[in-house]
């Protein structure tokens, strides 16, 4: 089974793609990589490390530090398919991401973003 052409794109060729999304909206690149960070474990450095070496796809969620395992809640529809039906690991990680921008370009709130409780 071939690869889709995504995974070998670098997370530094499309970041730039999520950031202005999102100020198209009224959103910060700080946001997109909030979003970055919650779903991987990635560091702000460690991530900025990242973007600089135009790592792919596929390596950035292979050498991800710790997925978050509430990203299982990311639910709904991106790009005409269903996140939570997605049986490729690294593509559902990819669409779970989309998903979560698309969400911050619409305007949700973060902390219903990255799946966590409001603070008290």
């Amino acid at each position: 089974m071939t690869k889709h052409r995504i995974f070998s794109v670098s997370v530094a060729s499309v970041h730039p793609l999520y950031v202005a999304k999102a100020e198209k909206k009224g959103r910060t690149r700080a946001e997109v990589d909030a979003i970055l960070r919650w779903l991987t474990g990635y560091s702000q450095q460690a991530l900025d490390d990242q973007l600089a070496k135009a790592t792919s796809f596929e390596d950035f969620f292979a050498q991800a530090p710790a997925m978050n395992p509430a990203r299982s809640l990311v639910t709904g529809v991106v790009c005409g398919v269903r996140v939570e039906n997605i049986e490729e690991g690294t593509m559902r990680e990819i669409r779970i991401l989309d998903k979560l921008v698309d969400e911050l370009a619409k305007g949700k709130a973060m902390d219903r973003i990255l799946r966590r409780p409001p603070a008290a």
